[in-house]
């Protein structure tokens, strides 16, 4: 039989409890290496320590190779950070990813991230042969009875401690048909999420239509989710994001901003329009998450800095959310 809850807490995360007591919550984003440096994630958790409840460990984000996700999570415990393990279906079967599941609670992760993964053909192995035993939501469920009921997979007791774990997922406000997108959510809410990261913001008036659905479909009581802001370095990236990413709008009021950040700098002073360009990204960070704490059913905000870990302290203390709550 599952274990008894602690004080109520599924988890007993300080995601969770942050959550719980009603606070606006962050997390942040941590990518391991494409090497086995253990110095460059302890580098990054240094950077990020004390600017959100939890930080994302990417597990072969964009389909690349990289330190693990359960290892990685292990050394910025150390560091005095919280992880929330990223796990994609793409690479494991389910017997593997239970026993990474127990592997990573044995090891004192607390927060889960269930993800289907970049499909391989995008990374640098694309004649790999991807899993997909289960999907994103078959995981969420697998991990919720392991969790609640005690039991494998399979319908095996699990002998001895479970692994509880606040469970995670990732959506997308923003994928065709958006009609679809609130009824996405719905179904992981049922097969038993916990909190949800939405895919990277840039269009504000399409969130808010999203937002306006799943209040009404009720299920921002159900589920916490964090809206997902990233800071923009250069015109060039914002544009990438536009033209090629699949997935992501990218609203021309953003480019604007940058080049408006750099009009009076000449073209030759190279550094000092990189500066500006950065000081800009990072200001209109701040200012959405201060929009987003307006948005009826937005729990918190997902930062996503994507090789930028230094931009995550001055983002947070813009918005206004330094230092962040204890709770016990």
């Amino acid at each position: 039989m599952a274990e008894e809850r602690t004080n109520g807490h599924k988890s007993g995360s300080n995601l969770e409890k942050v959550l719980r007591a009603g606070h606006f919550a962050i997390t942040g984003e941590l990518g391991p290496p494409q090497s086995a440096d253990a110095e460059e994630v302890i580098h990054k958790a240094r950077l990020l320590k004390g600017t959100a409840e939890a930080f994302n460990i990417t597990d072969n984000q964009t389909a690349v190779v990289r330190l693990s996700s359960i290892g990685s999570a292990v050394l910025v415990i150390k560091e005095g950070l919280e992880p929330t393990v990223q796990m994609t279906c793409r690479d494991r079967n389910r017997l593997a990813i239970q026993s990474d599941l127990l592997g990573a609670y044995a090891l004192g992760a607390r927060n889960l991230l269930c993800l289907t993964g970049d499909h391989q053909s995008f990374g640098n192995h694309p004649t790999a042969k991807n899993v997909h035993d289960l999907d994103s939501i078959q995981m969420i469920r697998m991990v919720k009875n392991m969790r609640d009921e005690g039991i494998f997979e399979c319908g095996d007791e699990i002998k001895g401690k479970v692994p509880r774990f606040f469970i995670g997922a990732a959506i997308n406000p923003f994928a065709d048909p958006f009609e679809f997108r609130a009824h996405r959510l719905a179904k992981k809410v049922e097969a038993g999420v916990d909190f949800v990261q939405t895919q990277l913001i840039y269009d504000m008036g399409r969130f808010r239509k999203f937002m306006e659905q799943v209040v009404n479909m009720g299920l921002h009581e159900k589920v916490y989710i964090l809206a997902g802001v990233g800071p923009i370095k250069s015109i060039g990236a914002a544009n990438y994001m536009k033209n090629y990413v699949p997935g992501m709008i990218v609203q021309d009021e953003w480019i604007e901003g940058l080049r408006a950040a750099i009009t009076d700098i000449p073209k030759e002073d190279k550094d000092a329009r990189r500066e500006a360009l950065r000081n800009q990204g990072i200001k209109a960070c701040s200012e959405q998450i201060k929009e987003l704490r307006e948005i009826e059913g937005v729990a918190g905000v997902h930062i996503m800095a994507i090789e930028w870990e230094e931009a995550v302290r001055p983002i947070v203390e813009g918005a206004g959310l330094l230092p962040r709550p204890q709770v016990e």
